[in-house]
């Protein structure tokens, strides 16, 4: 079990990750507000965190990962009052695509899955408990958090109080006794069409105090991890760690970790500003494992640029492994002089969690694996894209294989080849998305054109 170390947003150094129980290593992430279909963006942190508890688990330890569903929130009545739609029947639709889109990834799900609209009573109750200790105040059917009754307030973000806004709405400032409080629980308005009781009145959750409530019902107090999009370090995870340190007088997590934004045109990719690439089609054009490549090339702490540039770099890539396997022994041990790149990918995974570098480790292997030609055994590479959430990768398909599979792709192929030859470029584009009707991608390589089993839905 290697000693593992990741970067603590709160005190902003590498900390070693210290598990009072390793055998339940506790995750929580920050997942989707389901008004609309998720973007490449708001995968990052679910490939980040899935893969996480894949390396750990790799290394020896038990993980219980939690990313929830925020389906009560401002954005989600907005959304569903454009659109004329029940709130929660839109909400409901916008989960089910999420977890389409995120299982198209190939990676699995996570352990538990809490909904917002499920976890009123736990919510209700923490918020109770801050009204009686003081740290929360009813208004006009409204309870707003004291932000300045806690004095820790503040030491996530690395913010003074009087710099800080909360970005809550002008309705409701006036019943505020600070403009710094946040809402905890929101009165019923018009037009808000789900509604719940509670001891100050019919309403429904504010956004914080929702992931404060899910992570502490599933995971408890001072669980190991916290982690989401660096962009919720204020106001969201602020507000979440003051709540549970006002209400348990105890920390909510040992570690914050948190993950860059993938940015358009230098822009952060987001559904607001409309440069958005959704999730679902991007992985429909380049398939699950190039995506999945694409969002551990970069380190998760810094942005990573979005482009088809950056996309297709990712395929080539894959496409790499795939031919690397192609001619690898099936099953067997790696050569043991090779073992040192795997430890190297080992190692910089447990390095604050160093995908890059990991990757860099791995394409290692495959240089050298290529340079032996065959009679070298696939194992350590297997394990390598095992953790990567990787494993299905399957190799390129020489001429006899795919003519055994499917001799129909393979006349297809050749009819591509003599249009190609003819110079008639549309029809071998009509031909190459016939193959991929039959679940086939085309290889140009240097020796001539190949076939490989799509990963496109």
């Amino acid at each position: 079990m290697r000693s593992i170390r990741l970067h603590d947003t709160r005190s902003g150094d590498v900390l070693p990750l210290a598990p009072d129980d390793p055998a339940r290593v506790g995750i929580y992430a920050c997942g989707p507000t389901v008004y609309s279909r998720i973007h490449i963006g708001n995968a990052r942190p679910f490939v980040i965190f899935t893969v996480l508890k894949r390396f750990l688990e790799h290394e020896g330890y038990g993980v219980n990962l939690v990313i929830n569903v925020t389906d009560v929130n401002d954005k989600i009545y907005d959304a569903a009052n454009a659109a004329d739609r029940p709130s929660a029947e839109l909400a409901a639709e916008m989960t089910e695509l999420y977890e389409a889109d995120t299982d198209a990834l190939g990676l699995g799900r996570p352990d538990h899955e809490p909904l917002a609209s499920q976890t009123i009573g736990p919510i209700v109750a923490h918020i109770a408990a801050l009204v009686d200790g003081g740290h929360a105040y009813a208004a006009d059917g409204d309870v707003y958090f004291r932000v300045r009754s806690d004095a820790g307030y503040g030491s996530l973000s690395h913010r003074r109080l009087d710099d800080m806004d909360q970005g809550e709405d002008v309705e409701g400032a006036q019943r505020k006794e600070d403009p710094l409080d946040f809402a905890l629980w929101k009165g019923h308005k018009e037009g808000e069409d789900t509604v719940w009781d509670s001891p100050w009145g019919a309403g429904r959750p504010g956004w914080h105090i929702e992931c404060s409530a899910m992570a502490e019902q599933l995971l408890g107090i001072g669980f190991d991890i916290h982690g989401g999009g660096s962009d919720l370090v204020f106001p969201h995870h602020e507000n979440e760690a003051a709540q549970t340190r006002a209400a348990r007088g105890s920390e909510l997590a040992k570690l914050w970790m948190h993950n860059g934004m993938i940015q358009f045109t230098g822009e952060k990719m987001a559904k607001s500003v409309g440069n958005i690439a959704l999730l679902g089609e991007v992985i429909e054009q380049y398939g699950s494992e190039a995506v999945v490549m694409y969002l551990l090339s970069g380190h998760y702490r810094q942005p990573l640029a979005f482009s088809m540039d950056e996309l297709e770099e990712a395929d080539r890539r894959v496409q790499r492994v795939r031919d690397a396997l192609r001619r690898l022994d099936v099953g067997t041990p790696s050569p043991p002089d090779m073992a040192h790149h795997a430890d190297a990918f080992f190692d910089a995974l447990a390095n604050d969690f160093n995908t890059p570098t990991a990757l860099a480790a791995l394409f290692e292997w495959v240089r050298e694996a290529n340079r032996r030609g065959g009679d070298v055994g696939d194992a350590d590479l297997r394990e390598m894209l095992g953790v990567l959430g990787l494993g299905g990768l399957t190799p390129l398909q020489s001429a006899g294989d795919v003519a055994a599979i499917d001799p129909q792709a393979v006349a297809l192929l050749q009819q591509r080849e003599r249009a190609r030859a003819e110079r008639d470029f549309a029809k071998a584009d009509e031909i190459r998305e016939q193959l991929r009707e039959l679940k086939w991608e085309i290889r140009d390589g240097p020796e001539g054109p190949e076939l490989i089993p799509s990963s496109r839905q």
